[in-house]
């Protein structure tokens, strides 16, 4: 959702906030709309949708097209990449955002702004389009649209190179954004889907080579105190641990139990 044209708020994109998250819910249903929109121009007949921002309850179902699933709600074993497969032709990713520590992008964090401080997968510094293209690879399903601010597109294009982007805003530092109004913004992005399906044939799975090494850095030591207890990670600073295997698919569910184990450690 940090990724929608206008937003630039903690407040828009809070399930918890009566005024502007609903508004803002809104654009984010009719971005995802577009994109199918522009997907089936092209010739996709099946789309599965998963909501994938916080509480993973928020796209609006009467804002979609009616012969379209979505897997909705959270504590998804493989979070924002669950129900990925190989009968998958592509992927897209909409209403995405830059890592943390990335200057000028919008909301910019690594899946949970109070537990990750950095992520490294053999030494690649990872954002969740890294994380979750590196899933898709696994299944041999590239991931071929990326919707978000300029910065978000930018530091994406420059892993996955065939990707088609659609910036739908400029970042001025974290909180603030030069966007497209989202009527232009949801025709940009009908337009970038049906692209990037054209375009199918030129992209491919992302992925790393075996073995692989998941390094995190958490925000605080406690989260790093916690997140060693679970059995294959290894403490590797004050607030850094280490994880190793050859199937991404198990390193990413190490990750995902990392980060939520590691956030446990914030209830004080």
């Amino acid at each position: 959702m940090e990724g929608t044209a206008a937003v630039c708020s903690w407040q828009q994109c809070d399930p918890d906030n009566l005024t502007e998250y609903p508004y803002y819910r809104h654009l984010m249903s009719l971005e995802v709309r577009a994109a199918i929109e522009g997907a089936r121009e092209a010739g996709v007949m099946e789309v599965l949708v998963n909501d994938s921002h916080a509480s993973m309850r928020n796209v609006l179902w009467n804002e979609l097209p009616q012969d379209v699933r979505m897997i909705y709600g959270n504590r998804k074993p493989y979070s924002m990449t669950q129900g990925l497969t190989p009968d998958f032709s592509a992927a897209f990713f909409t209403g995405y955002h830059a890592p943390a520590g990335e200057r000028d992008g919008t909301l910019e964090h690594t899946y949970t702004p109070s537990t990750i401080y950095n992520v490294r997968v053999n030494g690649t510094r990872c954002s969740e389009a890294t994380l979750n293209a590196a899933l898709a690879g696994s299944c041999g399903v590239p991931v071929v649209l990326i919707t978000g601010d300029e910065t978000t597109v930018e530091f994406t294009k420059s892993q996955l190179p065939w990707v088609t982007g659609v910036a739908v805003k400029r970042s001025i530092g974290k909180f603030g954004v030069d966007s497209l109004s989202p009527e232009a913004a949801r025709k940009a992005i009908r337009e970038g889907a049906a692209t990037a399906i054209e375009r199918l044939t030129q992209a491919r799975p992302f992925t790393f080579a075996p073995p692989l090494t998941l390094e995190i850095d958490f925000v605080l030591t406690e989260q790093a105190d916690f997140v060693e207890l679970i059995p294959g990670f290894e403490r590797t600073g004050g607030r850094s641990v280490r994880f190793q295997h050859d199937d991404f698919a198990n390193l990413f569910r190490a990750f995902v139990a990392a980060f939520r184990l590691g956030g446990a450690a914030n209830q004080r």
